[in-house]
């Protein structure tokens, strides 16, 4: 999908995009309208054009295969040229949805995690979830009165640094066992950079300082105090991949999310959903990703996780002119952008960051809870999750190498996501590397229901939802309880003690809590455990 949408308090949600068509082809771009530092990680662009795609045409055959070999043209530096998954930076958790009181178990490239607040030294810390005593899991242990990661299975304790403090097991008059480096926890290089939790995935002892030498990617928007910045995450039951390009493509916003996404209307209708051609382009690929265009802005892949889109709003939308000078200068000043964060977690599954950056009317984000943008945010997802994890598997039974075989992309609205699996097939043999750990097979398909769970994919991990969650449960509690209460009191209370106004007044009462708590635990199950979605049906 091309974008979440923050809800419908959100004017930015409401903002439509000007999209035309022309021939699919990688082009030199046009002045990009946002700049960024990030920009200078790529190389610099050729000008020379180059097609994807030939077009739907009378006289010809429809081909998926370049006109032009892109794989000469887009080799700017050694063919043996490969990108190294296990030495870049990754996301864990949005620090506003991770409690400093309880260690916090991840998994992001088949690696267990456990992320957990080191009081000590104010700072979150990374290890290897699992105890080098008999490897219980470190996540389910606990943070002790000296804020030291204890394991809640024989009680070692270990600092920020990994140095096991206390073996209860080891006398105290024998061998200093706790200083040994075999009793030491495994630390993974860790920081915070734009409220975000990363590491470094690789424990070895020259990438301990790797934070002075290569930082997490820098996105000046989520930095600048101006922009108001809300995060959501959620677990997707499929994988990086298919995460990536889905959120490339807006051409499947009219029909996947039809009626929960408001995008701009055709000249000319010609369904109901009001699909139209796409104007998009993708510049020169390098090892570091690529920057793509559209008319209404620009977007950037920036290897490995990060995709991003950047539009300015200096325009009616509608009229394509400002109103006047003044209103001009104001709209210029109006910055928006979407950035995603797609962490590969394991073969079929992956997790999702956003955020919707926006220097206007940030008032709305401080008034409104953060876990109402998001019953919209987790809808829109829902309604292609069930596709995208089907598609996956079709993906994997055919090959992913085989993907631009199998796949009929011949229309430009496939241009980012053909050069994201272009970039894919260059640099990391059309598929992500899981050093080994994992074979070629997905998991099983769930039953719907839980393959939708929203509670342990979503809810669990949002600290806003979690107390929504448990704040709207124990209300539909005290509604019945009143119900049921006030009934009692009826039933109780002696004819001729009660008049009959008060005791249809009180009974009404009851009826009315008891049908509101029937429709906040109807609400309550939609809303934060499953929410099922039929296409047909809208």
């Amino acid at each position: 999908m091309e974008a979440l949408r923050l809800s419908s308090v959100s004017p930015f949600c409401n903002a439509t995009f000007k999209l035309e068509y022309n021939k699919t082809h990688f082009t030199k771009p046009k002045f990009l309208s946002f700049q960024f530092s990030s920009l200078s990680t790529l190389s610099s662009f050729s000008s020379k054009p180059y097609k994807i795609f030939t077009t739907l045409s009378p006289s010809s055959q429809v081909s998926t295969e370049a006109t032009d070999p892109p794989e000469r043209e887009l080799e700017t530096n050694s063919q043996e040229e490969k990108f190294d998954w296990f030495s870049q930076w990754y996301p864990l958790m949005p620090v506003c949805d991770l409690d400093k009181r309880v260690p916090h178990a991840k998994k992001v490239l088949g690696l267990d995690v456990v992320v957990w607040w080191d009081r000590n030294e104010n700072e979150w810390r990374v290890f290897a979830d699992a105890c080098p005593h008999r490897l219980a899991p470190l996540s389910e242990g606990r943070i002790d009165q000296w804020g030291r990661l204890q394991c809640v299975y024989h009680g070692w304790c270990f600092s920020g640094s990994g140095d096991c403090k206390f073996i209860p097991q080891a006398p105290p008059d024998g061998p200093p066992v706790h200083t040994f480096e075999k009793a030491c926890a495994a630390v993974y290089p860790s920081t915070v950079q734009h409220d975000i939790v990363w590491f470094w995935p690789n424990i070895a002892p020259r990438y301990k300082d790797i934070i002075k030498t290569k930082k997490p990617p820098h996105i000046p928007e989520l930095d600048d105090p101006s922009f108001t910045k809300l995060f959501g995450n959620r677990d997707i039951p499929y994988g990086y991949e298919v995460l990536l390009e889905n959120l490339m493509d807006p051409a499947h916003v009219p029909y996947a999310h039809y009626g929960l996404m408001r995008t701009r209307k055709p000249k000319v209708k010609l369904d109901r959903e009001g699909g139209r051609p796409v104007e998009m382009s993708v510049n020169k690929i390098d090892i570091n990703g690529f920057i793509g265009k559209q008319e209404w802005g620009s977007s950037k892949f920036l290897a490995p996780c990060i995709f991003f889109a950047y539009t300015d709003l200096m325009k009616d939308q509608e009229n394509g002119s400002a109103s006047s000078a003044g209103a001009e200068k104001k709209l210029e000043q109006q910055r928006a952008a979407l950035i995603f964060i797609c962490v590969p977690v394991s073969p079929g599954h992956s997790r999702l960051i956003w955020a919707f950056p926006r220097n206007f009317q940030t008032w709305i984000d401080k008034v409104v809870p953060r876990w109402i943008f998001h019953i919209g945010q987790n809808l829109i997802l829902d309604s292609d999750l069930y596709l995208l994890h089907v598609e996956e598997r079709k993906i994997m039974d055919v090959g992913p190498a085989n993907w631009q075989k199998a796949c009929f992309v011949p229309t430009k609205a496939d241009a980012l996501v053909v050069g994201f699996r272009r970039w894919l097939k260059k640099y990391a043999g059309g598929q992500f590397n899981w050093g080994g750990k994992f074979n070629a097979t997905l998991p099983p398909t769930p039953p719907r229901e839980q393959l939708m769970d929203r509670y342990w994919s979503h809810v669990v991990n949002c600290k806003s939802c979690n107390a929504a969650h448990k704040s709207l449960s124990a209300l539909e509690v005290t509604l019945q309880v009143v119900s049921i209460a006030s009934i009692g009191i009826v039933a109780t209370t002696k004819q001729n003690a009660m008049s009959m106004a008060t005791r249809t007044t009180i009974i009404s009462f009851a009826v009315i809590c008891f049908a509101a708590s029937k429709w906040l635990s109807h609400f309550i199950y939609k809303t934060f455990h499953y929410h099922d979605y039929n296409h047909a049906l809208r």
